[in-house]
């Protein structure tokens, strides 16, 4: 009971800190991360974001400045859902240029979870039915048969 209490403390004084995720250098400790070492021992670092406490069942994740998921699409791809919002199967392509959705029984979300570059949804005759930026999500009609990545 006392260690699951310090556990909790520990994460009430690592939000309270308000230290910005952006500060971290690639190859440094965040300095969330930092504290939260020092000040619960025993945990194992696993990256510079994150910290793992295997005997409290604990792990602090601070979001990486870099990362650009959008939903369940990760950072660096682009992805096609057969529900709107980001919903239901997820097709997702890491390779930018003109890729198939027919995997896909119905497209009616497009997510761009890349840096730069825009994601068209489009017809089989080539209309564009949405665009996604990136780091965004739309959600599109009709009969989607290709996604076009741009740089």
């Amino acid at each position: 009971m006392k260690t699951k209490l310090l556990a909790v403390t520990a994460i009430a004084l690592l939000m309270l800190s308000g230290t910005s995720a952006a500060q971290a250098a690639d190859g440094e400790l965040h300095p969330d991360v930092e504290y939260a070492i020092d000040a619960v021992p025993g945990g194992t670092v696993v990256d510079p974001y994150t910290v793992v406490w295997r005997d409290l069942d604990m792990q602090l994740s601070v979001p990486s400045p870099f990362a650009r998921a959008v939903g369940t699409c990760a950072d660096g791809q682009f992805c096609a859902y057969s529900g709107p919002g980001g919903s239901g199967t997820r097709l997702s392509f890491g390779v930018c240029g003109i890729v198939s959705t027919a995997a896909l029984p119905v497209v009616a979300s497009v997510a761009n979870a890349r840096s730069s570059g825009k994601v068209q949804a489009r017809t089989g005759a080539g209309t564009v039915v949405g665009t996604a930026a990136a780091g965004t999500r739309v959600d599109v009609s009709g009969a989607v048969s290709t996604l076009r990545c741009t740089f």
